[in-house]
């Protein structure tokens, strides 16, 4: 584990860096991937950022969306970028797993220092340098904190603010999830000196939907949308033929796993949702009950206490009866 002073030398020696994210990238893996890249090309010439598949377009007013490269798209070229890297920037994933088919790129490179920033649970001790804090609200919290230990807070810009603040309004759920704190509000003001503009950015980000994408939301509430009052528990599930039903964009079911908390005594909800024949999970809880666990236990999942993700290898129906199986067994935590 290097020291400030230590990460700061390499970063002034730095020629070439790659910041990675993780697979299905969100508000805060593009943010923080984007906030670092403002902030790094202030003092490297050469600076790529790269997500394992494309990320969501309705990040794509963020400055620097159009330079972000994808595996799926540019194969050859990223394998190219990350073995020419002296540096390597892992962020908002615990595990280099979390990127797919891009970690065998990744491995390749055995002589870049590798630095990792993340806030999700048992971190793998993978990087050089590592700035995990599982408390955090969001990778893009830890951006600021990062830049703060490096005595780079002069370089804030409005750029790089707007990349932060999606990250955090994104991954707190507006500022109502429990990994909201003092800290976060504190990290917000400071960009607000800086001269973002939140209600712009709120617009920006939840104001800019396509009229399939409503569609598809209204679709998911009114005909895949299960309840279980026994297990105060809500399952809303989606087939590919759901989703190409409405011409499904990335990012376009973003959010809706959290509509079913806003029902009286719903204490979790998962989404379930089927793509280029891979079924995906994702969880979400209120107060107590640790749905990383639950996820992890039969999902290979994992993730936060209150939010986390997991692959289903069975298909949508087939996952949501299991599911269904699974619920007595934790009757007694849900209803605690």
């Amino acid at each position: 584990m290097k020291n400030w002073t230590e990460v700061e030398d390499i970063i002034s020696k730095s020629k070439r860096v790659v910041i990675l994210s993780h697979r299905s990238p969100d508000g805060d893996s593009v943010g923080s991937s984007l906030a670092l890249y403002h902030y790094l090309t202030n003092f490297i010439s050469h600076v790529q950022v790269i997500t394992p598949d494309p990320a969501p377009k309705f990040l794509s007013w963020l400055a620097g969306f159009e330079t972000i490269l994808n595996y799926q798209e540019n194969e050859q070229k990223i394998n190219q970028e990350l073995q020419e890297a002296d540096l390597i920037c892992c962020l908002d994933f615990n595990t280099p797993s979390r990127m797919g088919d891009l970690e065998k790129a990744f491995r390749l490179n055995t002589d870049a220092f590798i630095i990792n920033i993340d806030h999700h649970q048992d971190p793998e001790d993978f990087a050089d340098f590592q700035l995990s804090d599982t408390s955090a609200s969001s990778t893009c919290q830890l951006i600021y904190d990062f830049i703060v230990g490096l005595k780079g807070i002069d370089k804030l810009t409005v750029e790089l603010g707007e990349a932060m603040y999606t990250g955090i309004v994104t991954d707190t759920g507006s500022f109502r999830f429990s990994s909201t704190s003092k800290h976060t509000h504190n990290v917000v003001a400071e960009l607000i000196e800086v001269g973002i503009n939140p209600g712009q950015i709120h617009e920006n980000i939840f104001n800019n939907y396509s009229v399939d994408r409503l569609k598809l939301l209204g679709f998911a509430l009114n005909e895949r949308f299960n309840i279980y009052e026994k297990y105060k528990a809500a399952i809303i599930y989606l087939s590919e033929k759901d989703l190409n039903q409405f011409q499904f964009q990335k990012g376009d079911t973003e959010g809706l796993v959290n509509y079913p908390l806003s029902v009286e005594n719903i204490r979790m909800s998962i989404l379930i949702t089927e793509k280029d024949g891979k079924v995906k999970m994702s969880f979400r809880s209120k107060g107590n009950f640790r749905v990383n666990e639950l996820s992890a236990k039969y999902f290979n999942g994992g993730g936060h206490f209150n939010a986390a993700g997991g692959i289903s290898d069975v298909g949508v129906l087939e996952t949501v009866q299991k599911l269904e199986e699974i619920f007595p067994e934790y009757e007694k935590e849900l209803n605690a």
